[in-house]
């Protein structure tokens, strides 16, 4: 039977191709007979360049860019024809701020600088067509920097220009007017649906990855709060409650404030990279997919890759299964979202086995659920 494996990255650990061929190399070990495809993807998140790049081929453009804490990180856009695909989480990205570093002050002042930098440069490349893959940010900012960094700089009320991170939003009065992009497509590539504000908003839930505590969440949701009106003010357009404003900690709202159209960040990917054939060919043999991403949870039904993978599977009555480094989702949300089984590398081989060798042990695991569903 034919084996679609496509996962999503695992966080910092292993790369979407990396996934993909770890579980792949478990499985044949106990089904060698299977034909196991391997389809790496991304949903907007980090891999989101790179894993187009496989599938699509085209040109990656290298920059130096402003990073999430202001210091110069490498960025990169991919050109394919006139239309380029940036990687927010290449810019702002999470993995950009050891551990150690993702404190209270840091997640106030952490920007989205350098994307508004790469959207920038393949705007002036010529891209009559800029899709944002959004997600894996360390930013809360609701996009001031990327504004900023284009040329709409937020001010005071004294007109004095803000410094950078979502936390000096609260002093926000205005903005100097936005860009124009006549005659270039926006799409925000969004990894999640989530709103721009409240307990289901940027700050609420994905502050706390990024250092910020209760009162350092409490503060950025009231400073976003407070840029959310500026912003509608000077773009015309209201955009907190839009789903996905909440995505890469409030990018989508500046995004979507510019006039970009919303696509699935997993949908887009699952479509450019030829995932719903591979889906058919599996259907066709009585076969099933596997997916997976470093922590399997309830965020990742909220329109992430794996939900993706799964309505594909359920469309073709084939089961759909999740490896992944961690689940905390259970039986019956899993069961909704189209996931027949989920398994965790932690359950199986203990957090610290599965941080020392993440592929050792994503590939002993995909052993096992081989031993399991396998035909």
């Amino acid at each position: 039977m034919r084996v679609v494996v496509a996962p999503d990255s695992f966080g910092g650990t292993l790369s979407a191709r990396d996934a993909a061929e770890a579980i792949a190399t478990g499985w044949r070990r106990a089904a060698p007979a299977d034909d196991v495809r391997t389809v790496p993807l991304a949903d907007g998140g980090t891999g989101f360049a790179e894993v187009l790049q496989s599938a699509l081929g085209g040109t990656l453009h290298e920059r130096t860019v402003t990073g999430p804490l202001g210091e110069p990180v490498t960025g990169s856009w991919l050109q394919t024809g006139d239309t380029a695909y940036l990687e927010a989480a290449a810019a702002c990205g999470l993995h950009h701020v050891p551990r150690e570093r993702r404190t209270p002050d840091v997640a106030l002042r952490a920007t989205t600088r350098g994307v508004g930098e790469l959207v920038a440069a393949a705007r002036d490349a010529g891209a009559r067509r800029i899709v944002v893959g959004l997600g894996g940010s360390a930013t809360t900012d609701g996009g001031a920097g990327m504004l900023a960094a284009l040329g709409a700089v937020a001010h005071d009320a004294s007109g004095a220009l803000l410094p950078d991170g979502g936390g000096a939003l609260a002093r926000c009065a205005g903005l100097r007017p936005p860009p124009a992009f006549d005659g270039v497509e926006l799409v925000a590539a969004a990894d999640v649906d989530n709103p721009l504000l409240g307990t289901h908003g940027a700050a609420a839930v994905f502050g706390p990855q990024k250092g910020a505590d209760a009162a350092a969440g409490a503060e950025l949701d009231a400073a976003l709060a407070v840029f959310a009106d500026v912003l509608a003010t000077a773009t015309g357009t209201d955009v907190r409650d839009e789903a996905a404003a909440g995505a890469a900690g409030g990018l989508g709202a500046a995004l979507l404030a510019l006039g970009a159209r919303r696509e699935s960040g997993a949908g887009l990917v699952r479509s450019l990279v030829g995932l719903d054939a591979e889906l058919d060919a599996a259907a066709a043999s009585g076969g099933l997919a596997v997916t997976g991403e470093g922590s399997f949870d309830w965020q990742s039904l909220r329109g992430k890759l794996v939900t993706a993978v799964a309505r594909g599977a359920a469309d073709r009555g084939i089961p759909c299964l999740v490896l992944a480094g961690q689940s905390s989702v259970g039986r019956r949300e899993a069961g909704a979202a189209g996931v027949d089984a989920a398994y965790a590398v932690a359950d199986e081989a203990g957090l610290e086995a599965s941080l020392a060798d993440p592929a050792g042990t994503l590939a002993a695991l995909a052993e096992q659920v081989a031993r399991r569903w396998s035909r």
